[in-house]
């Protein structure tokens, strides 16, 4: 496959769906040139909105840290995070009781949000869990990864309670050839110590394009055929274009590179519509 030149690519789209981490910012900070290209889109009328797995903090957290960096075209409407799926969730599924989580102070907002009550996992005592009535895996920080995520295991372990996993993605780059391990990747190691099956959120599932999409159809009627998403990995940003049924383009400013994208590509089976260098060319 090819690359191409997203800012050509663009100019056949209404809507612009972007994944954050690997696309617009990285370990540095936002990649140079971005702010303009995401302002020159939105000055030539497209829609965009930001769909991110990172459940860390919520969408006016998330727009005030991309202002502080320099894309100030941002409002907080166009960020769309699994986290909000999460609280969807928690609304509709968890009516009361205390929901424990593993992540930053900040992360627990979804919980809040939701009217629960949210309890760190370092203040959970395994001898009085009777309230616990959730669980959600939120952020790869804020915890002793030894201590609270065995607190985890055997919590989860005497409670038969819902487990939601507000954040999928298994690892994210923090240097240009190294990687960390995200909170998906904790979710899925006790996943496999337990046996059980938690409820995913983010992509690839469909939640968040959904959500998405319905939010653009309130100010404007666009089809799929009008929406490109735009993403830096295979398992996550293209898997999930692809399976909603828009056109995908991978960059390889992230979590894929050039110098693997064919075999990884061949490998997955999972094909994007594009590739291209990064979104500012």
């Amino acid at each position: 496959m090819e690359k191409a030149s997203f800012l050509e690519i663009a100019k056949s789209y209404k809507v612009i769906f972007f994944d954050s981490y690997g696309v617009v910012k990285n370990h540095r900070g936002l990649i140079n040139g971005s702010p303009k290209v995401i302002a020159d889109l939105k000055a030539a009328g497209k829609q965009v909105r930001f769909l991110t797995n990172d459940a860390s903090r919520s969408p006016e957290r998330q727009m005030k840290k991309f202002r502080r960096l320099g894309l100030n075209e941002i409002e907080e409407a166009e960020i769309i995070t699994s986290g909000m799926m999460a609280k969807q969730f928690l609304e509709n599924k968890v009516n009361s009781g205390k929901v424990a989580f593993l992540g930053t102070p900040a992360s627990a907002q979804y919980i809040i949000d939701a009217n629960l009550e949210a309890l760190h996992i370092s203040r959970v005592n395994l001898t009085d869990i009777e309230a616990i009535s959730a669980f959600v895996f939120l952020d790869d920080e804020g915890f002793d990864w030894n201590i609270d995520i065995n607190t985890t295991v055997n919590l989860l372990r005497k409670r038969n309670i819902p487990v939601i996993v507000a954040n999928s993605d298994k690892l994210y780059p923090v240097a240009k050839n190294d990687v960390s391990i995200a909170t998906g990747g904790i979710a899925q190691l006790v996943s496999s110590i337990l046996n059980r099956q938690f409820i995913q959120f983010g992509k690839p599932d469909s939640q968040m394009f959904m959500y998405a999409f319905r939010h653009i159809n309130e100010q404007a009627v666009s089809s799929k055929q009008d929406i490109l998403m735009v993403g830096d990995t295979l398992h996550t940003d293209i898997l999930g274009g692809n399976k909603f049924g828009i056109s995908t383009a991978l960059v390889l400013t992230g979590n894929t590179r050039a110098a693997n994208v064919e075999s990884m590509i061949r490998t997955t089976g999972i094909i994007p519509d594009y590739i291209c260098d990064s979104i500012v060319s």
